[in-house]
């Protein structure tokens, strides 16, 4: 690595607050909640399922999605145009068919890309902010504006994504009409409730993954819960939960966590020193209230 590249720290930054909650083990929980949440846009899921094999590669999906956002959170700034450039190549060449209408149209439609970033980032702020991360409101807008960066690479119009809690809100309102729990988000929904696995791991899927999926169901907004049609319980009890399992998890000791895929962080820190370790601390006081059903 030449010495330049050593030095690049990236799109955002050790300095950025995308940089410290990326790092957090809650975002794992909350990639999760961003399924449940992107299935619900009835062109945007068929574009995925009708593209690949959801059921056999979902593990495969999800392990993807964490590499995208790790490599455009932590890697060089030539590493995550690399990333975005390969997202934008395999999003021109797949198309999706409405079986209602016969329509065909490209799954790299704004729209669609809209939906799935707002879904995404929207997802990994409520969940993170809920399960204790020290946050406050306007490092929450400050995130979202920085996040305009990650829209550009996957071939959005900066400018025509939303910057700020207020303006996120606003989206989600314009496109609840368009949203709905039909039967390609069933299948997603089915897959996240019961995966299929070994025989010899029922138990553990039973006791460790009913909790994870469960948690990050529960944290969806009410409006989510009522296309879903099953009930969560009250918002104050989930980030109850949210907080005990956050706590928990970041009990762990960080060069531990940081060893799962993959491993992004470990090596920016290695690029850049100890001084690029994510420290919430840095991210200022704990507001006294957490947002209990934002989208």
């Amino acid at each position: 690595m030449d010495d330049a590249r050593g030095r690049d720290p990236g799109l955002f930054t050790p300095a950025s607050v995308t940089w410290q909650l990326h790092g957090d083990p809650m975002m794992w929980i909350a990639g999760i909640r961003a399924l449940y949440l992107q299935a619900l846009h009835p062109r945007a899921v068929r574009g995925v399922l009708q593209n690949s094999d959801f059921r056999r590669d979902a593990w495969g999906r999800l392990l993807r999605t964490a590499d995208f956002v790790g490599v455009t959170t932590y890697g060089t700034t030539e590493d995550a145009e690399r990333a975005g450039e390969r997202v934008r190549k395999i999003h021109s060449m797949l198309t999706a068919t409405d079986p209602d209408t016969g329509e065909r149209y490209g799954v790299g439609e704004p729209e669609l890309l809209l939906w799935v970033h707002c879904a995404e980032v929207g997802s990994y702020l409520a969940v993170v902010h809920r399960s204790g991360f020290p946050l406050t409101g306007a490092q929450a807008d400050r995130y979202l504006a920085e996040h305009r960066v990650g829209a550009r690479l996957v071939g959005l119009d900066p400018a025509e994504v939303p910057a700020d809690r207020a303006a996120l809100d606003a989206y989600f309102e314009k496109v609840r009409p368009e949203l709905a729990a039909g039967p390609e988000a069933r299948e997603v929904d089915d897959f996240l409730r019961r995966p299929p696995i070994h025989p010899l791991l029922v138990p553990a899927r039973a006791l460790l993954w009913r909790h994870v999926a469960g948690l990050a169901y529960a944290s969806l907004p009410t409006w989510a819960h009522t296309l879903y049609g099953r009930p969560a319980p009250p918002p104050a009890t989930v980030t109850r939960h949210l907080r005990t399992t956050g706590t928990l998890l970041r009990a762990i000791p960080g060069p531990l966590r940081r060893q799962a895929p993959p491993r992004h962080l470990l090596h920016a820190v290695a690029r850049l020193g100890p001084g690029a370790r994510p420290d919430p601390a840095r991210q200022g006081r704990r507001p006294r209230q957490v947002p209990e059903d934002r989208p």
